[in-house]
């Protein structure tokens, strides 16, 4: 049995601007279970499967989910505890 591809969270920079208008690979996060702090370019996603999934650097929960259909593109942030998405400069 092969062990699966580990890539870092930037392979998800394209998928997910089909869907968001930010870049969500320098959103800040904190996982809900261990309560690891970083970006999302830090996650750890397999690209093994149908579509990718990216788990905590620091406990492997599962925190996102990214799946293209014909129909679109299905996402399931169910384990994501808490993203912070960069707007720009504060005035």
């Amino acid at each position: 049995m092969t062990r699966p591809t580990r890539l870092d969270g930037n392979v998800l920079a394209g998928p997910l601007s089909e869907v968001f208008s930010v870049d969500l690979t320098a959103a800040a996060r904190l996982c809900s279970v261990c309560g690891d702090e970083g970006v999302c370019a830090q996650l750890l996603v397999y690209a093994d499967g149908p579509g990718l999934v990216a788990r905590c650097p620091g406990c492997a929960v599962l925190v996102l989910r990214l799946v293209r259909t014909p129909h679109g593109v299905v996402l399931d942030l169910g384990g994501t505890g808490c993203v912070t998405i960069p707007l720009g400069e504060e005035p």
